[in-house]
């Protein structure tokens, strides 16, 4: 049994800054990678940005610039820093965790997800 646990989500105005959390726990071996997801209302959920176990990042072309993923591997958490949030990063955020349990069976699991919601 595995859980994320997300945090950190809330309301910011334009230009402002929010730095989201996941936390991963339980039957875990390793974990391979973690990323962030959104979903505007009414839309299909989009990666936001991603992360290796090794460090290698990737990012939606949308926040590049703008948003840092990080991880802590000792910790099992996964960060996304959000820097100059517009109006449109308004969305459900979704942490995304691609693991081996302990029983060496890959799972992909997801948060509950966290609401941004950046005011003009």
């Amino acid at each position: 049994q595995v859980q994320l646990v997300e945090s950190g989500g809330g309301l910011v105005q334009a230009g402002g800054s929010l730095k989201l959390s996941c936390a991963a726990s339980g039957s875990i071996f390793s974990i391979n990678f973690m990323g962030w997801y959104r979903q505007h209302a009414g839309k299909q959920r989009e990666l936001v940005a991603s992360i290796s176990s090794g460090g290698s990042t990737n990012y939606a072309d949308s926040v590049k610039g703008r948003f840092t993923i990080s991880r802590d591997n000792a910790k099992n958490t996964a960060y996304l820093q959000m820097n100059s949030l517009k109006p449109e990063d308004t969305a459900v955020y979704y942490c995304n965790v691609n693991l081996h349990t302990v029983m060496g069976v890959p799972y992909n699991y997801w948060g509950q997800g966290t609401q941004v919601t950046v005011s003009s």
